[in-house]
Formats: C-alpha cells, sequence, structure tokens
C-alpha cells in the first residue's frame, strides 16, 4: 500500500514555496488537478494509519495521565478537535479493523474521511464491498442518513400505563446516604434515561473511575449536575451554608472533618468545598470543644460569575474546552488566604477542579494573564503533539 504511495510521492515531489509560486502559473489545469490527486491520496493514506494509531492507543489506554478523562478527550486535546469528531474517529478506527476493503479504498484516497466514519457505523465485512460502490456515487450526508437510520434500527415504541408512575426518596445509613426509586411509563422513563445518559456523556470520570463498572456512578453524578442546574437557575433559590465540623489536629491528615447531617469526608474534598461551595468550618478540640471558627467561603457573586464566563468562556485547562459544569476555582486556595477577586478565580470544569483538589495538579496565573499547569510530579503540562523536532516527516509517518 505505502510503495504505491511511494512512487506517487516520487513522481511529485513536494514543491519548496518559491517552485510552487513560480511553476502553478505554468502548469495545465490537467497537472495541478492531477498534483490534487497526488496530494489527497497522500493524506488519506497518513489518515488511515492515523486511525491504526488511534485503535492502538485507545487499547493501550495511553492517554491515561495526561489530563483528559477519556480517549476522546486526549484527541480534543492533542490536536484541537471537536468532541463530536473524536468519538467518531474512535469508533471508525476499531470498525475499520473488521473491514478491511473499506480501509483499503480509505488509504488509497478512493473514500474520504468523513464517508469511511459513517460506513463505519453500520458497515458489515458481508457488505462492505457493495458500499463502497454506492458511497462512491451519493454524499457524505445520504450515507450519514443510513446510518441514523440503522443506529435506530433497534428502537422500541413501547406505551406503558400512567396509573402505576410513582417517585419516593429516603435517607438511610444513618442520614449518610440518599435512595431514589422511580417507576415510570417506558416512553416517560425513556425521556429521562436519555437525559441522564447524556448529560453522564458531558460529566467527566475521575481517574480511577472510568471503567465501565462505573458508568453508575456517573449516571449519579448526572442527576445530580441536572438538579443543581435547575436550582441554580431559580431566581428565588436559598443558598443554604454548608456546615463542617473538623478537629484542629487533623485538617491536613486522613478523615477528622463532618458535613453536619452528613458524612465524614476527606480534607481533600474539604479543601474544593471551600474553594468553590459556602461552607462554615467549625474547628473543635479533640475533646468536641469549639476552639475557632473558619471564615464563611463565598461563592463568586453573580456579577463576578458572568465577568469569568465571559473572560474565560470555558475551561481553561489547556485543549479541553468544556463549558458545562464549569466551576470558577481559587487559584490561591481560600483556605490559605486567597480572596474570592477576579484576579484569583478560574474558570475549570468538575473534572479538572478534583484534579487540582483530590489529584494533586497545580496551576498558576502568570503576569500576563495566562495560565501554567503542572502534573502531580510538577513538570508542568503543555498540550498539544510533541515538538516539531521529535515528529518524523511526512514521508517517514507514511511508511515512504
Amino acid at each position: 500500500m505505502f510503495g504505491i504511495m511511494s512512487c506517487l510521492w516520487a513522481a511529485h515531489p513536494p514543491p519548496d514555496r518559491c517552485d510552487e509560486l513560480n511553476g502553478a502559473t505554468q502548469r495545465t489545469d490537467e497537472q495541478l488537478v492531477q498534483r490534487m490527486d497526488a496530494a489527497h491520496q497522500v493524506i488519506s493514506s497518513a489518515q488511515r494509519q492515523l486511525f491504526e494509531l488511534i485503535a492502538e492507543v485507545d487499547r493501550r489506554e495511553a492517554w491515561r495521565d495526561d489530563g483528559a478523562h477519556d480517549m476522546a478527550h486526549w484527541l480534543v486535546i492533542r490536536y484541537g478537535i471537536s468532541s463530536w469528531k473524536a468519538y467518531r474517529w474512535i469508533a471508525g478506527a476499531h470498525a475499520l479493523e473488521g473491514l478491511p476493503r473499506i480501509a483499503d479504498s480509505f488509504a488509497h484516497g478512493d473514500l474520504g474521511i468523513d464517508k469511511v466514519v459513517e460506513l463505519t457505523r453500520f458497515a458489515t465485512p458481508e457488505i462492505e464491498l457493495g458500499l463502497i460502490r454506492c458511497a462512491q456515487e451519493v454524499s457524505c450526508g445520504a450515507i450519514r442518513h443510513r446510518a441514523d437510520l440503522a443506529a435506530r434500527r433497534d428502537v422500541q415504541d413501547v406505551i406503558d400505563p400512567e396509573n402505576d408512575r410513582s417517585l419516593s426518596w429516603s435517607y438511610f445509613d444513618e442520614g449518610r446516604r440518599f435512595a431514589l426509586e422511580a417507576e415510570l411509563p417506558a416512553a416517560q422513563g425513556a425521556v429521562v434515561a436519555r437525559a441522564i445518559e447524556r448529560i453522564a456523556e458531558s460529566v467527566s470520570a475521575m481517574p480511577d473511575e472510568e471503567a465501565q463498572v462505573f458508568a453508575s456512578a456517573r449516571r449519579a453524578d448526572a442527576l445530580v449536575a441536572m438538579c443543581s442546574s435547575g436550582i441554580a437557575a431559580d431566581t428565588d433559590q436559598d443558598r443554604a451554608s454548608i456546615v463542617v465540623h473538623t478537629r484542629a489536629d487533623s485538617r491536613e491528615g486522613p478523615g477528622g472533618s463532618e458535613i453536619e447531617g452528613g458524612p465524614v469526608i476527606h480534607p481533600r474534598t474539604l479543601q474544593r468545598l471551600l474553594c468553590n461551595a459556602r461552607v462554615q468550618t467549625v474547628i473543635e478540640s479533640k475533646t468536641g470543644d469549639v476552639i475557632g471558627l473558619g471564615r464563611m467561603t463565598r461563592e463568586p457573586s453573580a456579577w463576578m460569575m458572568r465577568q469569568i464566563r465571559y473572560r474565560d468562556r470555558e475551561c481553561r485547562f489547556p485543549g479541553c474546552g468544556a463549558r458545562r459544569f464549569t466551576q470558577a476555582h481559587h487559584i490561591a486556595w481560600w483556605r490559605h488566604g486567597g480572596r474570592t477577586d477576579l484576579d484569583n478565580l478560574l474558570l475549570i470544569c468538575s473534572f479538572h477542579h478534583k484534579l487540582v483538589h483530590e489529584h494533586a495538579w497545580t496551576v498558576k496565573r502568570r503576569k500576563d494573564g495566562t495560565f501554567e499547569w503542572f502534573q502531580p510530579d510538577g513538570i508542568r503540562y503543555r498540550a498539544g503533539p510533541s515538538p516539531g523536532e521529535h515528529r518524523p516527516q511526512l514521508s517517514r509517518a507514511v511508511g515512504m
């Protein structure tokens, strides 16, 4: 496969900029089109290899420990593509491993990347040859429409009785846990499930909770996020303070802090609460006597949050781009004397907020208003591909 690309590249070597400017007007239209076709074939071959590498990186989970919550998020950060495209590329990369004819057409430039990605959503080895012929004659939109229909093929429209619908909740485990139970007609339940699942895709899993076994935990996070958004939009909301009781000698060690009427929490969780919630810390002695009160933390005012969202627009972790479930983070932590001022606040998503407070990542603000992020080992984090001097030339990258 790459031998053919080598011949094409040799027949049409990449010109330098001067040759390109001086020679373009001297070539015929046919020669220019041939050059474009040759370039397209080289690019397609490189894209096919990129998909092979994406599948392998995903299998090895080589994206871990790089500031991303999954493979798609890693691609978004590293290469600046959209989240939608990242998920499609990953799915397509894995599907191509079982579709040799489509993969070969992709590598030779007979099918462009957009058509290939849509074909992989429903193609099978038994029908891929016919699909290739069809795909060459129709638009990418037509292929996407067929893929959308195939994806909905198993959806059942079931209508259940309305009479037995119910919703109830209760507290248990001495008030530390909350149970919610609902029974709905299937059609209404599908709406609830879809809303939770869609939000769960946006609520990032923490580094130790990416496995499928934690899917239910992410759905629980999604439900809380959905309800929190509704409360936040309520103009008549009553924001109660969270009271945390902590021992004077345990603010840096494990345990020792307890939410009033709630569970015992780890000090790092307390630090995160102190950053973005309204909390009153009650400092007690070993015998339970109150010996001091911590400052009452305050969330940024409404006007400050408007300014922060206008200024930062999205999560400021390099390349993240998340706009949902973002929070104002105190760069100099509140508990260390940091003020709730605009120049000490940074908009980050809930995932990266937890990385800072519970996984030892750090962020610093430069004098020019930009930010530097550091991994737990203190090494500065930089998004994007490796530096240019460490990347192979295109001819070597595609095996020529």
